[in-house]
């Protein structure tokens, strides 16, 4: 049960959750878990971690992004690398796993590594990491070009929808002339190679 993975019940969480977010996130966030559930279903992950990280994952991300540096590095002890201080929205990804931790007591490695990478993905993803990193995109609230192909990838191959999700978000951030975090390449390059 979800309820044994964190000091505070999933209903305690929810209440929290529904404070500090948007009306938007928040069922955002309920249509990652429940999807994250459903994929670790598919590929025999622990439905309840998946639930949890899923539930958690955007509990940062309605901080300032000019403060969420400084909340890492004071409350945190946490560094930021360089790449990031360019892009601080990714930052919710690290500042959410952290907040997790003391915010719901949440302490298992593999959430709150998938918390931490939902967003840039990294090299050698555990199999709860890439399960919340792809539900993050196809939830069931998503609207966009290509969802629905990347529904029925997600639950053919997972590995080959994240590096078509990363293909796609790439191109937008190059279209958009921002930069690439490193992590996303070595997800993507870490995916490749295995396939090969």
């Amino acid at each position: 049960m979800a309820e044994e993975l964190s000091a505070i019940g999933i209903d305690d969480i929810k209440a929290e959750l529904r404070k500090i977010l948007s009306k938007r996130r928040y069922v955002h966030s309920l249509g990652v878990a429940g999807e994250a559930e459903k994929l670790a279903r598919r590929y025999g992950a622990d439905p309840a971690k998946a639930y949890l990280a899923g539930l958690v994952h955007d509990c940062a991300k309605e901080y300032p992004p000019e403060e969420m540096e400084t909340i890492l590095k004071t409350e945190y002890g946490v560094a930021v690398d360089s790449m990031s201080r360019i892009m601080p929205k990714i930052l919710h990804g690290p500042l959410g796993a952290c907040d997790a931790q003391r915010k719901f007591g949440i302490y298992d490695p593999e959430i709150l590594d998938a918390v931490k990478y939902h967003t840039t993905g990294k090299g050698g993803m555990r199999l709860l990491t890439k399960i919340i990193y792809i539900a993050d995109y196809i939830e069931p609230n998503r609207d966009f070009d290509g969802v629905e192909k990347l529904r029925e990838m997600a639950y053919d191959n997972i590995d080959e929808a994240i590096i078509h999700g990363i293909d796609e978000t790439i191109k937008d951030l190059i279209r958009r002339g921002l930069v690439i975090h490193p992590d996303t390449m070595h997800a993507r390059n870490d995916l490749i190679m295995k396939r090969e």
